[in-house]
């Protein structure tokens, strides 16, 4: 019986084995295959590898995309003529063959998401005298069938007087030039790149014209859900990054062991839209911003944004602080004897903007008045450099928001600030107008500093090469300032925020929630030990010994009378440049205010010491008590019921003095206010929430303060 129960068991635990391995298998053929045609005699976008691998940036491109999108792909290796007539046929469902965006293929074709920039470049033999299209009078040139490349040399041939010669693929056109039978040839600008780099000894004469997009196609009406999934798919690896790494992978710059694998720290200043700032989810982009990241995953390195302002990260560049700094810094001269400068990214020029309620309209009108400036930038230096022909003061502020705030109350009457930032405020909404031409035109570069960090910089000059040759960089800038950024500033989809207190509260809560916890911890931390510097050099002052007096009297002296800022870049700024060791910020910062706010305390331990009866130590001492018992036992009990409200006042002026942190990059609640307000210019909004935030905390600590009093009875 028992057996023949197991044996029925057995026989349904096999039959639900067999079911679950049929429902499976309509599940795996239910992934469909599409069949790509493409041009493996391409590279780098298509070719084959030693091992006869077919690889390149079209082929990983693609095979990522059907990662993300869950199809798969079987490409065909075809030819560029024959997978384009091969998907018009309908014999194959799509191609990706470094096929270049065109009127007449958009006709015959639906083109996905364009995918890599590129441009027509004339090539020419190593040791050839040909330096442009001019030398080409009577001569021959090869191009190849069907490309863009040689629909421009076809185009320009008459004008030049050259004839073309055309070939099936990309090596034979080279080996034409080589052997002398053709003078030239015409190749899109990566192809041709990558081919120099690889051995071909050939040279590009002239710069990429006829600039197009590479584009992935299907027969046009047909599979609408595979270009669907195609966008969707490079969309995704667009943004995890895999894009960059398969461009790199294969333009050569990529994968230098110097920087690969570590992770570098920049300064920047999140208060310069749209080169940087914090977007709606608080995390910090921008045009500055998305390159470094960009250039980052490209080169196979890491890193660290650290929001510190302009003039704060170029002081901790030049004290080691930090690795880098990209802050929409302009390259100028001065600058240039400090630190190390990229190759430029971006050219900026300065422009002045005035109220758009006043009537001036010329730098001549600025006589007697007064401009507003920002510390530090090519805005500063261009108005200090002019004020004295002109006749006006300047303003300095430290960021943008309140220079333009100066104006928009009549403080000022007028601004001087780089053109794509002034634009890109106004088209936020600050009641701004621009009045002069952009002058002073000068480009913006990454920097690192002087005899530093070589390989970064390199790295990044890399990074850059290769994203401008990838499209990726006119990516960035459009998706900031438009494609003509004179002309057309991008919405970028936040105008239509809700701007009253509560949206902006709902909007901004969780980064003032951080900023809010940061400037507590700052707080209670600092005060810690602040109360353990504070109570040691106070009963040095108090000591019967004159040596220890004096040691009390000289640290409170220096550390009460120095500047809460001046002593925060003492120690952030200066420390590290003579040392050579950095000091992380948070630790700075708690170092600052443990000296500043301790030699507070100790001023007031001393006193509240010394305002017990003098008689109470002489009573102790007369009954044989020592110094130090009479001390604890005597002295301090009443002491300390003095020093109560003293500490707890010093409490609040310490929380309220981890607002001058901001400067060395500590995101306490006021610098997450800047932050917020360079979004959004909601000045006053802003200020107002974070104020009410401070006096409730302030209230609650003055209303323990009071309670203390009334307990201990002071």
């Amino acid at each position: 019986m028992h057996k023949k129960l197991k044996k029925s068991l057995l026989g349904i635990v096999l039959l639900g084995i067999m079911l679950l391995g049929f429902s499976l298998i309509p599940a795996k053929a239910s992934t469909k295959t599409y069949e790509i045609g493409t041009d493996v005699t391409y590279p780098p976008f298509e070719f084959a590898n030693k091992n006869n691998k077919y690889i390149g940036i079209d082929i990983d491109i693609i095979n990522a995309v059907a990662k993300e999108e869950g199809f798969k792909v079987d490409t065909k290796q075809v030819g560029f003529n024959g997978a384009v007539q091969s998907v018009q046929s309908g014999q194959l469902d799509g191609i990706i063959a470094g096929m270049t965006i065109t009127k007449e293929r958009q006709a015959k074709f639906d083109f996905g998401t364009p995918y890599f920039k590129t441009g027509v470049v004339m090539a020419v033999a190593k040791n050839s005298k040909i330096t442009g299209f001019k030398d080409l009078k009577g001569k021959r040139v090869a191009i190849k069938t069907g490309t863009a490349a040689a629909q421009y040399a076809t185009s320009l041939k008459k004008k030049y007087g050259f004839k073309t010669v055309t070939f099936d693929d990309t090596d034979n056109m080279y080996q034409d030039v080589l052997t002398g039978n053709s003078v030239g040839c015409f190749e899109d600008q990566p192809v041709m790149q990558y081919a120099i780099n690889q051995g071909m000894k050939l040279k590009i004469v002239t710069k990429p014209a006829n600039s197009g997009w590479y584009g992935f196609a299907v027969k046009k009406g047909t599979h609408k859900e595979l270009i669907r999934m195609f966008n969707k798919g490079f969309a995704k690896i667009k943004a995890n990054g895999t894009y960059n790494k398969i461009v790199g992978k294969y333009l050569g710059t990529a994968g230098d062991s110097k920087v690969k694998g570590k992770t570098f720290t920049i300064g920047t200043d999140v208060t310069f839209p749209p080169f940087e700032f914090a977007n709606g989810q608080n995390q910090y982009v921008g045009i500055d911003i998305d390159i470094l990241k960009s250039i980052a995953e490209e080169q196979g390195f890491k890193v660290v944004i650290k929001p510190m302002g302009f003039n704060g990260s170029l002081q901790a560049l030049e004290a080691g602080q930090i690795d880098g700094m990209i802050a929409g810094m302009s390259v100028t001269k001065d600058r240039a004897k400090k630190v190390d400068f990229s190759n430029p990214y971006f050219m900026s020029g300065v422009v002045m903007a005035t109220s758009s309620k006043r009537n001036i309209t010329s730098l001549s009108q600025l006589r007697g008045k007064k401009v507003a400036v920002k510390t530090g930038t090519a805005g500063a230096q261009y108005a200090n450099s002019i004020k004295k022909k002109y006749g006006f003061k300047t303003t300095t502020f430290d960021d943008s928001n309140n220079m333009y705030q100066d104006v928009l109350t009549g403080n000022s009457a007028a601004c001087f600030e780089d053109q794509p930032v002034m634009q890109y405020a106004i088209k936020k909404g600050s009641k701004l107008r621009i009045v002069t031409k952009p002058v002073l035109r000068a480009p913006y570069a990454f920097a690192v500093k002087k005899g530093q960090n070589a390989a970064l910089l390199q790295a990044f000059n890399n990074g850059l090469k290769d994203l401008k040759d990838s499209g990726t960089y006119d990516d960035i800038r459009a998706k900031y300032l438009g494609t003509k950024e004179e002309k057309k500033v991008a919405d970028t989809g936040q105008s239509d925020d809700d701007r009253s207190f509560i949206g902006l509260l709902k909007e901004n809560k969780d980064a003032l929630l951080s900023g809010f916890a940061e400037t507590m911890w700052l707080t209670i931390v600092s005060i810690f030990f602040a109360t353990i510097f504070g109570i040691l050099v106070g009963l040095l002052g108090v000591m019967p010994n004159k040596f220890c007096n004096s040691i009390s009297s000289i640290l409170i002296y220096i550390f009460r009378g120095m500047p809460l800022l001046v002593l925060a870049l003492f120690i952030y700024t200066g420390i590290p440049s003579l040392t050579g060791e950095k000091i992380p910020a948070f630790v700075a910062g708690t170092l600052t205010l443990t000296l500043n706010e301790g030699a507070y305390i100790a001023a007031f331990v001393k006193g509240g010491i010394n305002a017990v009866d003098i008689g109470q130590m002489e009573a102790a001492r007369s009954l044989g008590l020592p110094f130090g018992k009479a001390m604890r036992k005597v002295i301090l009990p009443q002491g300390i019921k003095i020093m109560i409200p003293s500490f707890i006042n010093q409490f609040i002026i310490t929380l309220k003095d981890t607002s001058i942190l901001s400067i060395i990059g500590i995101l306490e609640l006021t610098q997450t206010g800047k932050i917020i307000i360079a979004r959004n210019l909601e000045g006053f909004k802003v200020w107002t929430i974070i104020a009410v935030i401070y006096l409730i905390v302030i209230t609650l600590l003055t209303w323990l303060s009071n309670w203390v009093q009334k307990r201990t009875k002071v």
